[in-house]
């Protein structure tokens, strides 16, 4: 669960850090709902970037930032309709957006949401101990980021394997880099790299790891899932005509959104996606991939895999090939040429790799369930081409820039010819199955017990106590913030 115990000696050490470097907490309810956030905040961002190390940006961990680079304050929840034209589905398909985010990507909310607790309790000691980012990407890109907000030091951890742009701006926020073998498929290889620093640095550290953190799933619960039901007003969706919401797995902390739009919307489903290439839950499979971040071969401490109604496999090549559409001149013009318009063109580059995985994924749950077109599927637009330009300057030095016969030949070969094979609709006993791969990470391998597993299956209190725990939490950093005493 979430450790809430307080350490009032380490919390006083807290206290004083942010008292000195100006720094205010934001609550889960102020990154739902930015127009109760205090004035002084929001007159502040006014002259801040959106990317810059300035503790104001902690308040900017939220899906409704204006979409500006700088000095922009809140709005509406930025998402992007992606018509039929584009997806090949038979109904509407709803991405919202995390490129404007500080980082430009989402899981600087989920880092938030496991260093905010640690802080208000103490169990985290800003002064005397470097924060861990274990990490397929982005998550320790958000850790490092809300690290150097706070004048902490930090340590990111992820695969040698990615992107270009993550590691150069890596070097530049986080403390230590750890690159760890291997690409995004390899994250047994950065748990290994996390037992070798508990062994090397004591309680020198302490270690976030997203894939076990609860404070992960808890910030999706709250603060993910309230800006999908504000979008799907703000699109005129009928509380009926929602039909789900699929993610890739990931970390398991953004499908815990699916949880309380399934209690919201009982006759919705959740579904997960992950890579064709590495079909872990789909098959108990094993591989490697290019959809980058997603994480692989194991199944996350914080999925509620119970609540999971479908596993998607989505077949890399095919986000690769319309990672080349999407930005490249030749692929603009086919779709043109097929009567896209040009404002969906033109919003296009905030899908990054995983981002058009998720459309895909949501357009084979579409075709599964032969949806129509009043009816509508959310997913999540992790980040932006911002994170993959390389991958694109590659692609191009290798195979020669984008023809429009590549762009229709890529185009129908990943969207035209998507269908419901490769979608697991799970039965009682297939989830049980997933579940139970959870074993063979966390009791086996990270010590975890295996009373705690059954407990998240057979427990129905498991996961809503969990979920009850963000009022609690937020009254823990008014508490913070008063003794900090800058509001």
């Amino acid at each position: 669960m979430i450790d809430l115990t307080l350490r009032p000696e380490v919390r006083a050490r807290n206290i004083e850090r942010c008292r000195e470097r100006g720094i205010i907490l934001p609550k889960f309810s102020e990154m739902s709902n930015p127009a109760s956030m205090p004035e002084k905040i929001r007159t502040r961002l006014s002259e801040v970037g959106l990317w810059d190390i300035d503790p104001a940006n902690l308040f900017r961990i939220t899906w409704k930032n204006e979409p500006v680079a700088k000095g922009g304050t809140f709005g509406g929840v930025n998402y992007i309709e992606l018509p039929p034209e584009l997806t090949g589905a038979p109904c509407r398909i709803l991405g919202i957006v995390g490129q404007w985010f500080p980082t430009g990507a989402h899981k600087v909310g989920a880092t938030y949401g496991c260093l905010a607790p640690a802080l208000v309790s103490g169990s985290y000691d800003t002064a005397n101990q470097k924060a861990v980012w274990p990490s397929t990407g982005n998550y320790c890109r958000g850790g490092a980021y809300n690290s150097a907000l706070l004048g902490c030091e930090s340590i990111a951890i992820l695969p040698e394997g990615m992107s270009r742009e993550r590691f150069e701006w890596l070097k530049k926020i986080a403390g230590e880099v750890i690159a760890t073998p291997g690409t995004e498929s390899n994250v047994k290889e950065i748990f290994d790299a996390c037992w070798e620093l508990r062994k090397t640095r004591g309680d020198d550290i302490v270690i976030f790891n997203q894939f076990e953190e609860f404070g992960n799933y808890l910030w999706h619960y709250e603060v993910t899932a309230d800006a999908i039901v504000e979008m799907l007003a703000a699109a005129g969706v009928k509380p009926e005509n929602y039909a789900g919401y699929v993610s890739s797995t990931g970390s398991g902390g953004t499908l815990a959104a699916g949880d309380k739009l399934k209690q919201l919307y009982p006759h919705s489903v959740i579904g997960a996606a992950e890579a064709l290439q590495c079909p872990t839950l789909l098959r108990n499979g094993f591989g490697d991939h290019r959809i980058e971040g997603i994480g692989d071969k194991h199944v996350p401490w914080v999925h509620n895999v119970r609540n999971t109604d479908l596993i998607v496999a989505v077949d890399d090549q095919d986000c690769i090939d319309l990672t080349r559409v999407f930005n490249e001149d030749a692929g603009r013009a086919y779709l043109a040429s097929r009567g896209i318009s040009d404002e969906t063109i033109q919003s296009l580059p905030a899908l990054g790799i995983s981002g058009i995985g998720n459309m895909l994924a949501a357009a084979k749950i579409a075709k599964y369930y032969e949806l129509g077109p009043d009816d509508v599927m959310v997913t999540v637009l992790t980040d932006s081409m911002e994170l993959y330009n390389s991958r694109v300057e590659d692609l191009v030095a290798e195979q020669g820039p984008l023809s429009e016969i590549d762009a229709a030949r890529y185009f129908a070969g990943s969207v035209e010819k998507q269908n419901h094979l490769n979608v697991l609709e799970l039965t009682y006993y297939e989830r049980l199955r997933v579940h139970n791969l959870k074993y063979f990470t966390w009791v086996e391998q990270q010590g975890r017990n295996s009373e705690e597993l059954n407990a998240q299956w057979y427990d129905r209190e498991y996961w809503t106590n969990i979920q009850a725990l963000a009022p609690k939490i937020d009254a823990m950093i008014d508490d913070f913030n008063k003794e900090v005493g800058l509001l």
